[in-house]
Order: C-alpha cells, then structure tokens, then sequence
C-alpha cells in the first residue's frame, strides 16, 4: 500500500469526525437516557425507605412526580437520541459512497484491476452501510459506559463493597468482550469478500445472458453462480454462528456477573449492612446493567465487522492509480495532431505513428488484442510500456487525464447505453441538455451538435421506429434495442460529443451495409477538419478515409489509401474483404 494511504483506521476515524457534532449530541442524549434510566431503581428504593415504610403519602407523591419527570426526560433523550444516531449512521455512509464513487470516477483509473463491477458497488454499499453503523454505535457505546459508571457510583453510595464490585469488575468485561469479537471480525470480512465476489459474478453474467442463452451455457454459468453462491452462504453463516457464539458469551459473562451482584446485595441485606430500599434498589441496578451490557456487546460485534468493512474500503480507496496524473492542460486550440513514438504495450511493438491534424484516418488489424492496446494507450487508460504519445507536440503523460480526454474522445466497441430516453444517452455525449422549443410544452429541441450526430450515426432512423421516438426510454444497456440500432445510439453520442480528436473502434459490426454506407459518408462529413481514427476492417468506413494505416505483429507494416492497397497488397485485401 503507498505511503499514506488511507488504512481501515483512517476510514473509520474520518467517518467518526465528519460525524462529530451528531455524535457528540447523540452521546449526551444517550448518556442522560441512560443515567435517567439508572436512577429509576434508585428512586424506587428511596420511595420504599421514606413513603412506603413510613406511611407518608406526601413523601410518595413527591418520589412518585421525581420518578415521572425521570420517565419524561429519559423518553425524550431516547427519541432524540435514535433520531440523530440514525442520521449519523447515514450521513457517514453516504459520505463513504462519495468518496468511492470520486475514487471509482478517477481519470486516472485503477480500482477496477481484479475487481468485477458488482464487487465495487457491494462495497459501495453494503461496507459503506456497516461503516457507517459504527459512527452510530459510537453514541452507544458512550451511552452504556455512562450507564456502568452512573451505576457504579449509585453502588457505592448504597454500599462500598457492591460499588467497588462493579468498578472493578466492568474492565475484565470489557476487555473479554473485546477478545471474543476477534474471530467475528476475521469471518465479517471473509463474509462480505464472498458477498462481493457473487455480487460481481452475478452482475457479469446478467450482462451477459444473451450471450449465453445463444451458446447455449445456461447450465455452466447456472453452475457457476451456484458454487460462488454457496461459498458466500458458507461464509455467512460461518460469520453468523461467529456472532452467535459471541453474543451468547458475552450474555453468559455478564448474566454471572449481574448474579454475583444480586448475591453479594442479597447478603448485605441479611446482614444488616443496606435497608431493604436500598436492596431493592440495589437489585435493580443489577438488572439494569443487563441493558449497557447487551448494548456493549451489539457495539463490539458492530465494530468488529465495521474494522472489516473499513478496510475493504480502504483498498478501493488506495487502490494504485493506472496512469499517472500530469499537471498540463493541452493547448488551445485543440489541432489534434497525434504521434506514436516507438510505442510498445502488451501487442504493441515499437508502433511509430503520425496521424496528422484534420484527417480521417484508418487503422487495421488482424489482432485485436493490438487494437485494444492502442486504444488504451491513445485514451490514456495506460501509459505506454516503452515510447510516447503526444497532442499536438505534447506528451500525453505530462497532460491532465481530464483535460485529455476533453480533447480526445475514444470510442470504445462495447459501449453501454444508459436507462434512460434515447435523446438523453446522446445527450450524454454532447454533456449538455438540449433547450426545449416554445414554452417546453412541446417535443425537445435537439442541439445542432446532437442533430448533427443523429443523422450522421443514422440512429434518427432508429428513433422513427420506436414508440415515442427520440424521447422512447431504453432499457438497461440498451437491450430494448438491437444490435446494430444500439451501435448507431452509442456512435451518435460519440458524434455529439464534437470533439477536437475522435477514435472510434468498430463503430458499425452489427450495422447492415446500406445504411452502413450511408453512416461512412456522413461520418465524413460531420467530421470535417477535425482528427478522426477507425480502428476497424469494414471497407465501407475505409473507403471514406484520407489514409490507412496497416498494423501487423504490433508494428506498422504499410500505410496508403484504401484502394491502393486493395489493389496491390493481398493480406490487405482477406483483411477487409473477409
């Protein structure tokens, strides 16, 4: 883990302070609910010994409206007192799930290396969720402690033995208590690994289950959810049983510590030494003490899985970055001059490249891993093992990731649509909404830029065959839509985007070729003067571009324009014509 970063300590103790207030308010409730508490058998006893053993009704009426104004305060503080415990609770959540969610949004990336999807959102979550209950049980813990001393003194008071007994008897407790939650807290964190890893399985085959149901695998992928699920129930319950075992002994300790009060009181009582109020008050109190105990012990096993949760966290949150953040901004205005020097990533070997300002560029590759790679090192996903990259002169490592990618926009082949109205996810592009016409009773008013990218993607055709048209709601990654119709959404929201350097890859697989063809010819158009690369072996886009740039073995091989090479280079031509 780099130098300082953050452990689960520092997670739990930045969600505590970004709480204190709340805390601090919670606890004095808390702790007045639990003296008020606390009092009552006292003042129980203190009616025995002066009204009732006496016969004096007014000594009763008055102990009886002490013991009301007891009721009313302690009620009162408890009300108060959940409220704003709760409120810790979720505040401190939420205050997690921001700073994940900033850490997950990072341009310079990371956190989603050996991680699926699902297992960042189940720490998102449910970790986030426990983390936060132990800014709650903080105002708990006060409360109890308070409880055991106010406890204590009101022993004392009544006999020095029977408070001196408590005194020294609670810190074995609290320390025995502590020792047992040990193992709670190792399996709490096995526990929501499993969680994690089935929630991120079950979210990668849900995203894949058309896939699957075309080849058929319904039954290995049912298998294999079912064994990642029964490991994660395997672990639940083992963290269950943890927290059984643990919760049972820490009543067994304290139900033998409260009797051994209750013995030593009752023995004080035959002798002579306490009054029969102060016996019963004295008992009471031991009874009483059930409740801070019970309550300490929720508080242990809360902390206990939120130390867990809290460093789960925490790895997400140090999480080494990808790729380094540069401090500079390109320079404006954008020209979109690309340059590979002597790249080499993963496929990738010694790619010396220019891509000159303005063109419409295509590259070609049998490979797609080299594809791939080249993406990541022009979208600044990666840095280039060996070699550079640069804008307009510029190294790309020395630039800011979101400065970067403000300039140069790569399109990924599998890009998802989000849940929303088909204007919107190209909206979403575009990264401003559009003004609507009149009054805004009518149909939104589309941006030139995002009319622009409509019609050149053709997905305004796609628009015409659905229900309420451009403002028809898609469904989760677009799978109300086919294949080809989310290709043309996906593309028009890069389009939108306008962008002063585009790099598209496969934008038009599952396109059919006429309205592929027609998708070519605007893309050209619409792109005018600005860089744009196709990473791609469809002829149709090809054909359009100013120059082709052949990638074999990770290394450019040749370059020209694309009917040159059809004519006269024949790996070329079964490249594209395949």
């Amino acid at each position: 883990m780099p130098t300082g970063a953050p452990t689960g300590a520092l997670v739990l103790s930045r969600a505590i302070r970004g709480q204190r207030r709340r805390v601090v308010a919670a606890s004095v409730l808390g702790m007045t609910h639990q003296g008020c508490e606390a009092l009552v058998p006292v003042v129980i006893g203190v009616i025995i010994d002066t009204a009732v053993a006496t016969g004096s009704t007014e000594a009763l009426l008055r102990r009886l409206l002490v013991l009301a104004a007891l009721f009313l305060v302690l009620s009162t503080c408890y009300r108060t007192s959940a409220r704003i415990t709760e409120g810790t609770g979720e505040h401190a959540a939420h205050r997690l799930r921001m700073e994940l969610a900033a850490r997950v949004l990072d341009p310079r990336g990371g956190t989603e290396a050996n991680r699926l999807p699902g297992a960042l959102t189940s720490i998102a979550t449910n970790d986030a969720r426990r983390v936060g209950s132990v800014a709650t049980v903080i105002s708990y813990g006060v409360s109890a402690v308070a409880a055991l001393v106010i406890s204590a003194v009101a022993l004392l008071r009544i006999s020095v033995p029977l408070g001196l007994l408590v005194l020294l008897g609670i810190p074995p407790l609290l320390w025995l208590g502590h020792r047992i939650s040990r193992p709670l807290e190792r399996r709490s964190e096995t526990e929501q690994e499993h969680a994690a890893h089935a929630s991120g399985v079950a979210a990668d085959l849900v995203s894949g289950l058309r896939v699957l149901k075309g080849m058929g695998a319904e039954s290995a992928a049912v298998a294999r959810y079912r064994t990642t699920s029964q490991d994660s129930l395997a672990a639940a319950l083992r963290a269950a049983r943890s927290r059984a075992g643990h919760e049972g002994a820490i009543l067994a300790l304290t139900g033998v510590f409260i009797a051994v009060i209750g013995i030593v009181g009752a023995y004080l009582a035959m002798d002579g030494s306490i009054s029969v109020g102060e016996l019963v008050a004295a008992v009471g109190l031991a009874q009483f003490l059930l409740g801070p105990f019970q309550l300490l012990t929720y508080v242990n096993a809360e902390l206990a899985q939120g130390r867990a949760s809290a460093r789960r966290i925490a790895e997400v949150l140090a999480s080494p970055v990808t790729v380094e953040g540069g401090q500079d901004a390109p320079a404006e205005p954008v020209a979109g001059h690309l340059a590979l020097r002597g790249v080499s990533l993963g496929a990738l070997r010694g790619v010396d490249l220019d891509l000159p300002a303005g063109c419409l560029t295509g590259i070609v590759t049998r490979d797609p891993a080299a594809a791939a790679d080249l993406l990541l090192c022009l979208a600044r996903e990666k840095d280039p093992a060996e070699g550079t990259v640069e804008l307009d002169g510029a190294p790309l490592a020395g630039l800011d990731p979101d400065a970067l990618r403000r300039a140069v926009l790569v399109a990924h082949h599998d890009a998802d649509l989000f849940e929303s109205t088909l204007i919107d996810n190209v909206r979403a592009g575009a990264g401003a909404e559009a003004p609507r016409d009149g009054d805004g009773d009518g149909p939104p008013g589309e941006t030139a830029a995002v009319e622009r990218a409509l019609r050149a993607s053709a997905a305004d055709d796609v628009a015409q065959l659905l229900p309420d048209g451009v403002e028809t709601l898609l469904a989760e990654r677009g799978r109300s839509l086919s294949g080809g119709q989310r290709q043309r959404v996906a593309l028009a929201r890069a389009l939108a985007a306008d962008r002063p350097v585009l790099v598209l890859h496969d934008p038009t697989t599952a396109v059919d070729t006429v309205t592929e063809s027609r998708i070519a010819s605007r893309l050209r158009e619409v792109r005018r003067g600005r860089t744009t690369i196709l990473v791609t072996t469809s002829p149709a886009l090809l054909a359009v571009t100013d120059r082709v740039v052949v990638l074999e073995d990770g290394a450019v091989r040749t370059d020209g324009h694309h009917n040159d090479l059809l004519a006269a280079d024949e790996s070329y031509r079964a490249t594209v014509l395949a």
